[in-house]
Parts: C-alpha cells; sequence; structure tokens
C-alpha cells in the first residue's frame, strides 16, 4: 500500500538524555501530519536521514540497529493497516483514531472485535506519557509560583480536558493536540460542555473568555513540557486565544450609598457579606484580598495590603465609612462567606437596596450573539466592587497613575478594561473638563461679523 508515512528523527529534538525519538511521519494532507511513537530513541548522529533508518553502527549498548529498524518498519505495516481498518469502518476522524489507537505492540487482529473504545485505552496507556499526569506535575512546579486563582483555571483545564475526552469516546495524549483536536475542542467547549453539572440550573456552553483562558493555559502547558523534553515540538500556532471584551456593570457612589444604608436588621446574615462589599467598593481590593484584612494592616489611616494575585504591595488611605466598617468586623469578628455564598449574598443585598433597574448584556457563543437581560443587582460579583472603585475614581477626575497605584494594576492597556460607563458618562465626563478649562467656549475670541 504506498501511503505518505516515513520515518523521521530530528536533531532539534534531542531530549535531556542525548536521545532522539523515533517517529512515523504520516502525511495526512498536502499541508497536515502527524506524528506517531515508535518507542525507539537513539543518538541523532546514528540515524540515517535518507534512507530512513538506523545506521549499521550503533553501538550495542543502544541495541541491535537491525531488530531496530525491524521495529520501524513494524510500525508502518500497524499504521497503514490502520488506516484500512478506519477506512473500512467509516471513521470520519481517522487521524484522531490512528494517534489514539497505534502503539507499537498494537496486534491489528484485536480490532476485529468492535470493542473500540477498551482498545483505545490500551494502545494510549502504552508508550505515551499521560497527559493528566503530567498536568498534575506542571501544578507541583507551579504551586508555588503563582495565584492560587491561577492554580483553579488549570485545574479547570484539565476538568475540560477528562469532560471532552469523555464526549468524544477517545483517550486524549500529547500526539492529540492538532488542528483536528483544537477544531472539535472549542466547537464542545462552545456548544456542548454542561456546567453546574450536578445542579437544577444547569448551563450548556462556555462563554469566549472562559474558553479562551482554557486555551491560554493548555497552550503554556504544553510548550512547558516541550521545553523541559518531555515531549517533542507541538505545533500550536492555529491554539487561537479568545478574548471578549467582557460586558460588566460598576456601581455609582450612589447606589453603594443605598447599600450601605440599607436596614439588614431583619437579615442579621447578610449583614457582614455588606459590609466587606462596601469596604472593596472603597478600596478596590479583590475578593482574596478584603477578606483577609487584619488589625496588623492598619496604620496611620492607611491600609497596606500584599495583593495575593499579583504578590504586589498596594498602600490605600481610608475614607471614613471604610474605617469605621473595619473597626467593626475586627471588634465582632464576623464570619466570612466563600466567594460563591458572597455572590449570591450580594445579590439578595442589591435587590433589597433597590438596585433593580434592568441591565441588557450580550455575549458571543460561536458566531451568535447571546443577549441576557437582568435585574442590575442580578450581575453584581465580588469583583463588580473592584470596577466600582476603579470606575467612579476614574469618573471622578483621580489620575490614572493615582487610581493604578491603589487598585495593582501594572499596565494602563488592563486598567481601562476595567472602566465601565456609559456613552452619557463619557459625555458629562468631558464636559465637566471643558467647563474648568474654559467655560465651554472653544475660542478666545468671538466673531467679528
Amino acid at each position: 500500500m504506498l501511503l505518505p508515512l516515513r520515518p523521521v528523527c530530528r536533531q532539534h529534538d534531542t531530549r535531556k538524555d542525548g536521545k532522539s525519538v523515533v517517529f512515523i511521519q504520516y502525511c495526512y494532507s498536502a499541508t497536515h501530519r502527524i506524528q506517531l511513537n515508535t518507542g525507539i530513541a537513539i543518538p541523532w548522529e546514528f540515524w540515517n536521514t535518507n534512507k530512513g533508518c538506523i545506521k549499521d553502527h550503533l553501538p550495542c549498548e543502544l541495541g541491535d540497529s537491525r531488530l531496530l529498524n525491524i521495529q520501524i518498519r513494524k510500525c508502518i505495516r500497524i499504521i497503514e493497516d490502520l488506516i484500512e481498518v478506519a477506512a473500512k469502518k467509516k471513521i470520519d476522524d481517522n487521524v484522531t483514531f490512528i494517534k489514539t489507537i497505534f502503539s507499537p505492540e498494537l496486534n491489528i487482529s484485536d480490532l476485529s472485535d468492535g470493542s473500540f473504545l477498551e482498545i483505545q485505552a490500551a494502545g494510549a496507556g502504552k508508550n505515551q506519557l499521560n497527559v493528566y499526569h503530567e498536568i498534575d506535575e506542571y501544578i507541583k512546579v507551579r504551586y508555588n509560583k503563582v495565584s492560587p486563582a491561577t492554580i483553579t483555571i488549570i485545574l479547570n483545564m484539565k476538568s475540560h480536558l477528562k469532560a471532552f475526552e469523555k464526549y468524544r469516546k477517545l483517550p486524549i495524549t500529547f500526539e492529540s493536540f492538532d488542528f483536528n483536536f483544537y477544531d472539535t475542542y472549542i466547537d464542545f467547549l462552545t456548544f456542548h460542555y454542561v456546567q453546574n453539572r450536578f445542579s437544577k440550573n444547569q448551563v450548556v456552553g462556555m462563554k469566549q473568555n472562559t474558553i479562551g483562558k482554557t486555551i491560554k493555559h493548555l497552550k503554556i502547558f504544553i510548550r512547558d513540557r516541550v521545553r523541559r523534553k518531555i515531549i517533542p515540538p507541538v505545533d500550536l500556532s492555529v491554539y487561537k486565544v479568545f478574548d471578549e471584551e467582557a460586558d460588566a456593570i460598576y456601581l455609582k457612589i450612589d447606589e453603594i450609598a443605598k447599600i450601605y444604608n440599607t436596614d439588614l436588621s431583619p437579615y442579621p446574615g447578610l449583614a457582614a457579606d455588606r459590609n466587606l462589599f462596601v469596604v472593596a467598593c472603597l478600596t478596590g481590593l479583590r475578593f482574596s484580598d478584603f477578606t483577609t484584612i487584619s488589625k496588623e494592616d492598619l496604620r496611620n489611616g492607611l491600609l497596606y495590603k500584599k495583593q495575593k494575585k499579583s504578590d504586589h504591595w498596594v498602600v490605600i488611605p481610608l475614607q471614613q465609612e471604610a474605617k469605621q466598617i473595619l473597626q467593626d468586623i475586627f471588634v465582632n469578628n464576623a464570619p466570612i462567606s466563600s466567594n460563591p455564598s458572597f455572590n449570591k449574598n450580594i445579590k439578595i443585598i442589591g435587590k433589597l437596596a433597590g438596585i433593580n433597574e434592568s441591565i441588557t448584556f450580550t455575549y458571543k457563543q460561536g458566531n451568535k450573539g447571546i443577549k441576557v437581560t437582568k435585574a442590575k443587582c442580578e450581575w453584581v460579583t465580588s469583583h463588580t466592587a473592584r470596577r466600582s472603585f476603579c470606575t467612579n475614581e476614574f469618573l471622578a477626575g483621580t489620575p490614572v497613575k493615582l487610581i493604578m497605584q491603589i487598585s495593582g494594576h501594572k499596565r494602563e492597556k488592563d486598567f481601562y478594561r476595567y472602566i465601565r460607563i456609559t456613552p452619557e458618562e463619557s459625555a458629562e465626563t468631558i464636559k465637566k473638563i471643558w467647563m474648568e478649562r474654559n467655560n465651554m467656549q472653544a475660542f478666545s475670541e468671538k466673531r467679528k461679523d
């Protein structure tokens, strides 16, 4: 059978032990190819590139070149048989099928019983690194170098891969990561991934920004494994990271005041979360930071806080309301809610405060624009406080550089993504600046005619 298969062994793929893996390269289209691991690795200088085989003078301690070349030819025959089986079984994604099933020890007659999933699982375990084990090893290395939030995103990325593996009924290996995988994975995350699987309120499909985070950290993980020479290079040039401008609200100062002054005596369990939320609105801190403020962080009317996410110190002047709330918190030692509970409670508090204006946002699902309309209080989360602080200070005319000193943003580009103002608010802000500059008069001299 004449097929585009050839053995390859490349110098730039040399591992830490000085050896390069011998692959069988399958060119399944004019522009796309996959590499299948033969399980054989030799120093590159003993590879005959022209003939596609191991040279005769391979040192005996590295193996018998004749037997190793026989093994390489056997691998080619196995792949040829798999291509034929895929055609007979009318398997649409024959590339994924071959990558998953192939192993140098595969007995092709095992495919006749039709138990494809069992054979795939067995084949995936032979001579292939376990992707999920490598993710766990990657997390161990990164654990003390990144924030807990980043570790959570990596764990979510692992969970998404497992869900996709179950959905497509094919094990995921490092050889899976080609364009076919990316294309079908994006489709799965966009239209088929079930969120809140064990809840009554299941959501199907992810937003583009969430997909973007998953792809971003998948690429970082794979590149880390390549740099450490654990796996051969992987072409990730087609792995696009989606980045959609997020719709998010902010609360105006008068709305924050309403929340601050709302009588919660009938709901004593909500008071602690309300107080922390107001503190966050007046300081710009994240949930991980405003829930861990201690007495030692307050000195001379200033709040000194090391941000968990960025590992960056910020110094924040405290307004009277924030200072009083923190003093009460230290005295009462109120329990702190988890982030999900906090987000649930602050929505209830917003409703009690009358923050009920209807707000409509849109987001992309594939090429569709999805509209969602809810009361403003239903859009409130712990992160709304941080956006509110940045936006209110910006509208009040505080220099951006000074706001960034408090918010901890290192780049203006990132800061401006937090600003949430309407066109009318933009116009009013410019009008205020023009009034102060020249009383809304563009020219100093009047026309004589």
